[in-house]
């Protein structure tokens, strides 16, 4: 177990807090660990005729373009539930509606460096219409891929986000009960 003998805010933004521990492990020794404290988020797997919808963006940290499912936290001041959210990003991003929703999981996004989780849903029974996304969606597009072409892209390294990788092995193991 390891103890919290001190905690402060290093550095604070409406989506994330810095903050820094002091510690002490089980054998006495001390040390400092740094927490990002995030709200969660939701990721939705937009299913349809045996594919997916994924939606790409630049990503800064990276300095690339990715694919991945929708997801996204509420904005700073909103709250619901994480079925609200969910529904929320979904039409945010790609514009649909879903008819029907499943919970496949709630998992950690990076649990050695963020507080933040993730509850994830598959979206069938999909309805079109226009995305609202946010200024920094700007550059978001969407699109319609096939089963087989998403696993092609997980396999060639083309999706890598971990959070939609992680989502689409709960969905596989869902479809294999």
């Amino acid at each position: 177990m390891i103890r919290t003998l001190s905690s402060r805010v290093v550095y604070e933004n409406p989506w994330m807090t810095l903050r820094e521990d002091e510690i002490e492990h089980e054998d006495g020794s001390r040390g400092i660990y740094s927490v990002v404290d995030k709200p969660d988020f939701a990721l939705v797997v937009p299913l349809e005729n045996d594919g997916f919808h994924l939606v790409e963006e630049y990503r800064y940290p990276i300095g690339r373009r990715r694919w991945q499912f929708p997801q996204g936290g509420f904005p700073s001041g909103v709250t619901g539930t994480p079925e609200q959210l969910a529904a929320a990003e979904l039409r945010e991003e790609t514009g649909f509606t879903a008819g029907r929703w499943a919970r496949l999981g709630y998992l950690n996004a990076a649990h050695g460096m963020t507080n933040q989780n993730y509850h994830v849903f598959l979206a069938t029974d999909l309805t079109a219409g226009e995305p609202r996304r946010e200024a920094t969606e700007q550059d978001m597009r969407q699109e319609w891929f096939p089963r087989a072409e998403v696993e092609r892209m997980i396999r060639d390294g083309v999706l890598t986000d971990d959070s939609s990788l992680a989502a689409y092995l709960l969905l596989t193991m869902r479809a294999a009960d």
